[in-house]
Order: structure tokens, then sequence, then C-alpha cells
């Protein structure tokens, strides 16, 4: 029944394009203009990426990484290399190795949580490095880059796909799902994480309807899923955060579906604040709770949840007007312990959190 489907509605959220005169510019959807509008952005200046990253412009933990490695070759080839190549080949690739490394640092600290970001600044600029170190000169380190984001793109829409599939084989028939952010194709190259899990089972006539979290204080659910659903053809329910407990109490709720922007080495996972909420709620209904996320989600070098840093953004995105003598506190993630979570999902498989960690480092799934 995949034709029931209308994926070809939703939009590639980022992908790295090549202008007219073959400057390299990043193309995007510009999230913060969702629902009324979808707008596209295109921009060659690596820092007008960064701050796309800190505005939200470009969200999800999978889109921020290829943005990441793509911020890194447009510095590259826009700024870098130009200018080493202005010192002479004798300082050339000294010159370029050092803005490298002053580059991906501003990159990858432009959202500290996610680890897909500083996972994807790593993958570009170790690439650069291993081609300087090869007697490659800037300007060709900056056209490999190029190629390096392509095929990142690629790789993380068949990544999606696969953790798609892994996914919709855990669902009943005729699934009620409820989901919290948006861990979909907005959050992706394309296609999604956990809404790759509901495509994945709505094109098998497993799904029959979506509650989507809005997911205060920024709405991703009631601006980006809703409207990617909707776009999308899936049956969608709209609900307010704190309304999760009534339709589990009332046996609405089959499954329950994340995403993730980190899963510590025990299996512990930070996701969207509100996350921890939705689990432990599962955890007392008896509900599955899946989180599903690509292999970089995974961050062994990470002990547990109480090591990965937790962003917290501007006050005024819970209080708009300032109350004298009110204080916000506005953490944007939550660590959800795991032994709440059922399974995480993977490109390579689905596994116990306690062992997602070896079992990824691995490659081999269930």
């Amino acid at each position: 029944m995949d034709h029931l489907l209308r994926l070809e509605n939703l939009p590639r959220t980022i992908e790295l394009v090549r202008a007219g005169d073959g400057a390299a510019e990043l193309a995007y959807v510009d999230q913060r203009r969702l629902p009324g509008e979808l707008a596209f952005v295109r921009t060659g200046d690596w820092r007008c990426v960064v701050d796309a990253v800190k505005t939200l412009a470009v969200r999800g933990a999978p889109a921020i990484g290829v943005a990441g490695a793509a911020a890194v070759a447009l510095w590259a080839g826009g700024v870098g290399a130009p200018r080493a190549c202005a010192q002479g080949c004798a300082e050339e690739a000294g010159h370029f190795l050092e803005g490298l490394a002053s580059v991906a640092e501003q990159v990858a600290s432009a959202r500290p949580t996610a680890v897909n970001l500083a996972w994807g600044v790593r993958q570009a600029a170790g690439h650069a490095r291993a081609l300087v170190a090869e007697g490659m000169r800037p300007w060709q380190v900056a056209d490999e880059l190029y190629d390096l984001v392509k095929r990142m793109e690629a790789e993380d829409e068949a990544a999606n796909r696969a953790i798609g599939s892994h996914g919709a084989a855990l669902l009943p028939g005729r699934a009620r799902i409820l989901t919290h952010c948006n861990a979909g194709s907005l959050a992706t190259v394309f296609y999604g994480t956990a809404l790759g899990v509901v495509y994945a089972a709505a094109g098998q006539g497993k799904v029959e309807r979506v509650y989507a979290d809005e997911t205060r204080p920024v709405g991703q659910g009631a601006r980006l899923t809703a409207w990617e659903l909707a776009a999308a053809g899936v049956p969608c329910t709209l609900v307010c955060d704190d309304m999760a407990a009534s339709l589990m109490a009332k046996g609405r709720v089959d499954a329950v579906v994340v995403g993730a922007d980190r899963i510590a080495a025990n299996g512990d996972v930070a996701n969207k604040i509100g996350t921890y909420g939705l689990a432990v709620l599962a955890h007392h209904h008896g509900i599955p709770f899946y989180v599903a996320a690509p292999a970089s989600t995974v961050d062994a070098a990470c002990a547990t949840g109480a090591d990965i840093p937790i962003e917290e953004r501007d006050p005024a995105e819970v209080l708009p007007r300032p109350i004298e003598g009110v204080d916000v506190w506005n953490p944007a993630f939550d660590v959800t312990p795991a032994d709440l979570v059922t399974r995480v999902i993977t490109e390579q498989g689905t596994f116990p959190p306690s062992e997602v960690a070896r079992c990824v480092q691995e490659g081999a799934g269930e």
C-alpha cells in the first residue's frame, strides 16, 4: 500500500549544490517558517550555516550532522583554499590546516547536545587533514570535501530507510503511534528516523494514526511533524504535550517512537525536552517505547546520560514577555534512562539499549 503515501510531497531538507559559477552552496529548508511557508535558502557562507543551526532554521540531529560537514566544505572552497593559496605554495598547507582547526571548533560548538554535529565536522575535518598529509593542495581538498558531503547525504537517506524497515517490523497492524518533537524527514536529509519508521509501516498498511505531541516550547511537533505527516498522507492528530497520559490511559496508543540527539554507551538517550516524561508514562501503561536513530548518534565515549551536555536556550522561547521576579529554565533536551527504552532502532538493526553501543561498533543487529 505504499502508493497511499505521498512522500514526493516532502522536500529534501538539506543539500549541497553547485551554483552557476561552480561555487558550492548549501540549500536548505528554513524550518522557522513552517508550517505557513515552505521556504528554501541557499548560501555559500559557512557562517550562515552555523547561524542556521543555532537558530533552528536547520535542525534535527542527522540534518545538522550533514550541515556541519557542509559548513567545513564551504569554508574550504570559499575561504580556506583561496587564503592559503595566497600565502604561496610553501606556506599554504600549514595556513589551511590552521584555519581548518579554528573553523571546525566553531561549527562543532554551535549546538552541544546532538553528537551528530560534532561527528559531521570530524568527518570533514579529518578527511581534509588526511588529504593534505597526502600532498593534496587546498583547492583540491575543497573539491574532495564537496564529494564527501554528497556521499553523506546519500548515506543518510539510506540509513533512514533501513531504520524505517527495521522499526516497521516491531509494530503491530493498524498501529496507533505517539511521537514527540520532529524526527522526520525535516530532521534529516530525507525520509526521517522516527517518522521513517512510520512511513515504512504505513507503506505496509500498518499505521492507523499518528499522534504528534506539540512539543513545547518551540512547537516542533505542532509546526513540523503535523505538517510533514499531512503532506505525506499519514493520518495525524495533534495533541498538547500534557494530553499524552490521557491518550495512553484510554488505550489509544500502541507504541511510542521518538528520535535521539545522543545515545550514551549505557543506552541512556538524550532527546527533545519532554521525552523522559513520555517514557515514564509509556512504562506505567505497558506501552513499548522505541528510539530511532542512526549509528552516528551513539556516543560510545559518553558513559552515561549524566555525561551528556544539555543545551539551555533563550528564556524568551518560554516566556516571550518577561515578568518581573520570574526566572525561566529552558533546557532543550532531557535524558531518558536506558531501562525505560524498549529497543533502539538503527540502520544496523534493533538493540536493547544497554547493548546498542557494543552492537553498533560490531556492526551486528537483530
